[in-house]
Order: C-alpha cells, then sequence, then structure tokens
C-alpha cells in the first residue's frame, strides 16, 4: 500500500513558491503519468519555425518520418543552407504558447499522479514552453551549438530515451501510463503498462489499434482515469 501526497502551492510575502501538505491519500499502486510535450501540451515547434521562414521542408515531424536521426539531420542540413540560426529558432518559440486548455490540463493532472514529461525537444527549445506550463519534469536532449550561433549537431540523452525511461520507472516498481501524439511514442506506449493516444494523425491511430485514442483534454484525463483504475489506483 503506497501514500500519494497532495501538495497545495502557497505564495509567500517574498513572491516564492513552497508547498504545503492539504491532503493525504491512500493508493494501491505507485503510478507515474509519461506525456509527449509538442502536439500534446505545446504546438509543433518545427512547423511553427516551418511558417515563420516558409521552408516547407521544415514541417515534417515525426509523424511523417519516423526515424528520428533521419529527421533530425535532415532538419540540420536545411538550417545549415538557410544560414539560420539558434536564436532564429528562439524568436518563433518566444511567440508560442501552450495549447489552449493544455495548461489547466496538467495542473489537474499534477494534482493527481505524479507526472514525467518525455520529450525529444532540447533543453535550448524548452525553456521558455516549460515556465509557461509552471516548470514540470522534462527529460529531453541537447543541442550542439558552434561559436557562430548555429546548430551544429544534436547529443541524445541516450537512444530511444522515452522508452528507456518507462522501462526505468517500471524497475523502481512503478506503474506507468504514457501518452503521446507520434511514431516516436508509440515505443513508450508499447512499453508502459497502459498507452493512450492524443490527437494522433490516421496512419499512426491505424498502425496502433490496441490505443485509445482522444481528441480533447477531458477525453484525454478521461482515458487516464480510467487506465489508472484499471491497474489498481
Amino acid at each position: 500500500m503506497a501514500f500519494s501526497y497532495g501538495l497545495e502551492k502557497e505564495k509567500t510575502t517574498t513572491g516564492l513558491k513552497h508547498f504545503r501538505k492539504h491532503e493525504i491519500k491512500e493508493t494501491s499502486i505507485m503510478l507515474v503519468i509519461c506525456l509527449d510535450l509538442e502536439g500534446v501540451l505545446v504546438p509543433e515547434i518545427w512547423i511553427a519555425f516551418a511558417e515563420k521562414t516558409g521552408i516547407k521542408k521544415l514541417r515534417l515531424t515525426t509523424r511523417d518520418i519516423p526515424n528520428y536521426d533521419e529527421l533530425m539531420q535532415g532538419r540540420l542540413k536545411i538550417l545549415n543552407e538557410n544560414n539560420l540560426k539558434l536564436s532564429d529558432i528562439e524568436e518563433v518559440i518566444a511567440g508560442i504558447s501552450p495549447l489552449p486548455g493544455a495548461k489547466e490540463f496538467l495542473s489537474s493532472l499534477e494534482s493527481e499522479f505524479q507526472v514525467i514529461i518525455l520529450s525529444d525537444t532540447f533543453n535550448q527549445f524548452a525553456g521558455p514552453l516549460m515556465a509557461q506550463l509552471d516548470y514540470p519534469t522534462l527529460f529531453c536532449h541537447d543541442l550542439i551549438i558552434d561559436k557562430s550561433g548555429k546548430i551544429s549537431d544534436y547529443r541524445l540523452r541516450i537512444p530511444d530515451a522515452k522508452t528507456k525511461a518507462v522501462a526505468a520507472l517500471k524497475k523502481l516498481n512503478l506503474k506507468v501510463i504514457a501518452a503521446g501524439d507520434s511514431y516516436n511514442d508509440t515505443g513508450m506506449l508499447k512499453e508502459a503498462d497502459a498507452g493512450i493516444l492524443f490527437r494522433a494523425p490516421d496512419n499512426v491511430v491505424k498502425e496502433f489499434p490496441q490505443f485509445p485514442v482522444t481528441q480533447t483534454y477531458e477525453e484525454f484525463k478521461t482515458a487516464i482515469l480510467v487506465a489508472s483504475d484499471k491497474l489498481g489506483r
């Protein structure tokens, strides 16, 4: 039997936040929710950058090219050919907000579960978006930036990081519900004790019919609650 402590944010006179316990909830399992970031909580960064630059090939994501290295090498080549730097992408990211309802959904989820964001984005991209989401726990990758400010390469935290993160959590005797929207999420969905698709394209839905499909945050939250009940919450 496990106990999860509800935490309530409390502002101090200095403006800093601390937490106080407001509830002790007895649960039968220890459960973690793992969410993808782009397409689930925030818009796709590369699509937004493609719209800004007018470069159509930058619209491609893992929905279109499942092989992540192939996708990233193609992006890096385009950036180099067009003399685009990290600062150009940061300018676009500064104008991106979470998807409508995403912040409220995440806050609601965090009030009941431990939540980890597992993303194939990069630390250099994620900062402003994490601030808007009140800094949830995020595991992602890093970009390699040269002296001129160009993105010369990228560094994976580990290959297939999402799937391996879920597997590691399970080894800690945690039950895991994973959710995402694209091909690069399906590994962690299969590894998890329960997987959920959120606003996934038709090709992903057809290829992975074993996962429930949700379109709204209300449906998403319901699917998570149903899965957690089946796991013995």
